[in-house]
């Protein structure tokens, strides 16, 4: 096992792991979700209702965008992103790969990186392994991911090949980078991104190509890129098998408590998305039987909680009937109280998730969590 990340079980029915990963700034239990904070803010909740409510034990942070906005440099000088946002706990932050699939528009991939237009203000501004490298060591990310080219769906195979080699090259470059300067030996943790699109060969030769590289950690990128969920899935099953074992691994940008709670038994140990705050600014909410939208009228005058006995601010202290009038109001108070339960959903499922690991019943409990999940949410969104 590696010193950083400890296999505390497996699951006999399933590729399930239950883990632990030591970062510079905290342990994390896994499997977990990790809450998206694009601009150095997971949007409108602070950093204490983050950790007590929420209960995130790590969040994320963009590297594209907070290099265009404030700036690297000015977060290095203000102490680093920790500090700058008042998140005493890990962070990890992309490198800006998936930005160059995102806005092919504004960008132009060579060998040696992604020149961009910013959104902004239409600068020029690029990106390689040696510039995201040096971004997430200003930032001071306790986890910061290698650039990769993310290849969109579908595409042509000659493509991907050269896609993944490419991506192959870079990872070498940022581990190089990341060595000789003192990154990974300061605690710091950097994580490869395995591509292929839908090609399962190609998926399998990345995994193992750049788990010789021998990296803190892997994730599987390309996915929910605009292929079916059946596809996706099999991406995911495609190359989780062919990572290190004993190397924490992460699925980027994903999803649904269903999908998740597949992903996991496929051996994945890690997420994050934007779905659970995005949905909520716009009324939506999860609970154990689907993802529902507190506009609906039948919610007018429902004096229940979003979901009874859920231990969250939101659900202790307000009913469905007030977070509708928030919400019809266009008070700014829904987009916090609905984002604040939707994360506390989504880590509450991983906690659960963890237990049953541990209890060793994993796959019957989650095989009927999906069913009640998707049963009860046909009609309701």
């Amino acid at each position: 096992m590696s010193e950083h990340f400890e296999l505390l079980k497996t699951d006999a029915e399933t590729d399930a792991r239950r883990g632990r990963l030591k970062t510079l700034h905290g342990t994390i239990e896994t499997p977990i979700f990790m809450p998206v904070g694009t601009q150095a803010t997971v949007k409108g909740l602070t950093p204490k209702q983050i950790k007590e409510e929420v209960g995130a034990q790590i969040i994320l942070g963009n590297t594209y965008h907070l290099n265009l906005r404030p700036g690297s440099e000015l977060i290095r000088d203000a102490g680093g992103l920790h500090k700058f946002m008042s998140w005493d706990g890990p962070i990890l932050t992309d490198s800006g790969g998936f930005q160059a699939f995102s806005l092919a528009k504004l960008s132009k991939l060579t060998e040696e990186g992604v020149a961009f237009r910013s959104h902004l203000d239409g600068s020029k501004v690029f990106l390689g392994p040696k510039e995201v490298m040096t971004i997430q060591a200003n930032l001071g990310s306790d986890i910061a991911m290698v650039i990769d080219e993310c290849p969109p769906y579908p595409c042509k195979k000659d493509d991907c090949v050269k896609a993944i080699e490419r991506t192959t090259r870079w990872a070498k470059a940022c581990k190089q980078i990341a060595t000789d300067n003192g990154f990974l030996d300061t605690g710091h943790h950097v994580f490869a991104i395995a591509q292929g699109s839908e090609f399962e060969d190609l998926r399998r030769r990345s995994a193992e190509e750049l788990a010789e590289l021998d990296f803190p950690g892997y994730a599987i990128g390309g996915v929910s890129v605009g292929e079916p969920e059946p596809e996706m899935l099999k991406q995911v099953r495609a190359t989780a098998p062919f990572l290190p074992e004993d190397k924490p691994r992460y699925t980027m940008g994903l999803g649904t408590p269903p999908q998740m709670l597949k992903m996991i038994a496929a051996g994945v140990d890690m997420f994050d998305c934007v779905l659970p705050s995005r949905v909520a600014r716009n009324g939506a909410f999860f609970t154990p039987d689907g993802m529902w939208n507190i506009r609906n009228s039948r919610f007018a005058t429902d004096m229940s909680p979003l979901v009874e006995g859920m231990e969250n601010y939101t659900c202790r202290n307000f009913s469905r009937a007030y977070l509708r009038h928030l919400t019809m109001a266009k008070e700014i108070l829904s987009c916090t109280l609905l984002t604040l339960h939707n994360l506390h959903f989504y880590l509450d499922l991983m906690q659960q998730v963890r237990d049953h690991l541990e209890a060793g019943d994993f796959a019957s409990w989650s095989a009927a969590w999906i069913e009640r999940y998707e049963a009860g949410g046909k009609g309701q969104e």
